[in-house]
């Protein structure tokens, strides 16, 4: 099944440590579903100095936003301002992602 949420969505963290959370999708990959969303689920990575290309990486605790899976998030529709789900309308050959509660098309 394809994934309705898409990079630059806004979503809202339903399950797990950051519930509650709002944040940007930054990185979808459909294939494990799974996203990145902008200050949610931080990890820490210890980074050895590495020199690549030329250039040397500083060492030391590197902070990130590790993946998480599209279930343990919700969509929020930026007309209502509410977690909802996402519908699909098709016309005129397009379609168009549509909040189930206020009926509203999401992109344009």
């Amino acid at each position: 099944m394809a994934m309705k949420l898409r990079r630059g969505d806004t979503v809202q963290v339903i399950a797990g440590r950051d519930k509650g959370t709002r944040g940007e999708v930054l990185r979808v990959m459909p294939k494990e579903a799974r996203l990145v969303v902008q200050g949610v689920n931080l990890r820490k990575k210890h980074q050895k100095q590495v020199q690549a290309g030329g250039r040397t990486m500083t060492p030391g605790i590197i902070q990130f936003e590790a993946p998480m899976d599209v279930s343990n998030v919700m969509f929020v529709c930026p007309k209502c301002n509410e977690l909802v789900r996402l519908g699909v309308q098709r016309t005129d050959g397009k379609a168009r992602r549509v909040c189930k509660n206020c009926e509203a098309v999401v992109d344009g």
